[in-house]
């Protein structure tokens, strides 16, 4: 049997690390893969305008004017995923590459994701993300950070 195969986790945050791949933000690029119990997909993520939104007409800004920005108009990764399933969530697992805002948060415990996994947590000192952490400890869902292995998985295309 081959020793040196990714494991789960690896092969689940490389999911949601490929997602974010397809995000067209300039600064921001988060993937979102959400597993069952059984280690199966059922549905991937990544930040992005909403369907039919065309995403070379909108503003990618970080800062400005609030309707000249991205913030009033980008799906997260998390909410992307939880809309793009056709299956009940509860009880699974997300796989993140960065912490939820509280908005995601919401999003997440209403679907009963009962464990999230991130990659980073950049904003851990923002009231948002504070929130969420807050939600997610009193809600029971499990969160932890996900341990790189440094494992160099290369994909060609």
């Amino acid at each position: 049997m081959r020793k040196d195969h990714i494991t789960w986790d690896e092969y689940f945050m490389g999911i949601a690390k490929l997602a974010a791949q397809r995000s067209k933000d300039p600064n921001t690029q988060v993937g979102a893969c959400i597993v069952n119990d059984a280690h199966k997909i059922v549905s991937v993520g990544y930040n992005g305008m909403p369907t039919g939104v065309a995403d070379e007409d909108m503003p990618w800004e970080r800062e400005g004017d609030y309707l000249n920005t991205k913030y009033p108009f980008v799906c997260h990764a998390e909410l992307n995923a939880i809309l793009n399933s056709a299956t009940d969530l509860h009880g699974c697992t997300l796989y993140v590459t960065l912490f939820p805002c509280n908005e995601c948060a919401k999003a997440v415990i209403q679907t009963g994701i009962k464990k999230v996994i991130y990659e980073q947590d950049k904003y851990a000192t923002a009231d948002n993300t504070k929130a969420s952490k807050i939600m997610f400890k009193k809600c029971g869902v499990k969160i932890s950070q996900y341990q790189a292995s440094g494992k160099n998985i290369q994909i060609s295309l």
